[in-house]
């Protein structure tokens, strides 16, 4: 240890020493740190921020002087016995930790950078195996209906279809009415004799007949 950094530790302790002991009944004793700050390989400049922190929280800080530093780390109304202290310089994490201990006074050197440097890309991986098919998944909705396609061309004229069976014979139409009377037959001569009346009634008769039938004939036509 050089004569500058044993100073500092004797000055460190002595005003832990000058503290009243009122106050020692109350607070645990600190932790002392002093040594060497350096920082990018160089000794750190005056005014370099020292720090130290306990679980991710500051829990001390002080400046650089001459190229050393001289921290105290009161434990406070935490407990800090046993828990690993990290340091920094301006900021930028310090290669070296310390444990915290009760009244402890230790000479540790800090050294820096503030960037640390950068690892070469690693090897790419081989491939891993292919995973199980997954299942299927539920069907999709039905799609909107499409526009109708243009109409086909005109089919060929069909043959010509059999000719139909004849119709059943209309029912027998209603009798015609009767034929108008024929005319009156010739008055016979008084007193002509028998026979000659008969023969011109037979005649009359007979005429009668006739034209009965041919009016009957005429209407059936």
């Amino acid at each position: 240890m050089t004569k500058s950094r044993f100073l500092a530790l004797v000055t460190a302790l002595a005003l832990l020493l000058a503290i009243p002991t009122a106050v020692f009944a109350q607070r645990v004793p600190p932790h002392v740190f002093v040594g060497s700050v350096t920082l990018d390989g160089a000794t750190a400049a005056d005014g370099a921020a020292v720090t130290a922190w306990i679980d991710g929280e500051q829990v001390a800080s002080t400046t650089s002087s001459g190229g050393t530093y001289s921290l105290v780390v009161d434990q406070a109304d935490s407990v800090y016995a046993g828990k690993t202290i990290s340091f920094k310089v301006s900021g930028s994490d310090a290669a070296e930790t310390a444990e915290w201990v009760q009244g402890g006074g230790d000479e540790l050197n800090l050294v820096a950078d503030t960037a640390g440097a950068s690892g070469g890309d690693g090897s790419t991986g081989e491939k891993g195996e292919s995973g199980a098919k997954g299942a299927q998944g539920p069907k999709g909705s039905t799609g909107a209906t499409g526009p109708a396609g243009p109409a086909g061309p005109a089919g060929a004229a069909g043959a010509d279809g059999k000719a139909g069976s004849d119709g059943k014979a209309g029912a027998a139409g209603a009798a015609g009415s009767d034929g108008a009377p024929g005319s009156a037959g010739a008055a016979g001569a008084d007193g002509g004799g028998g026979a000659l009346g008969v023969i011109a009634l037979i005649v009359a008769i007979v005429a009668l007949v006739a034209a009965g039938g041919a009016f009957m004939t005429g209407r059936r036509a």
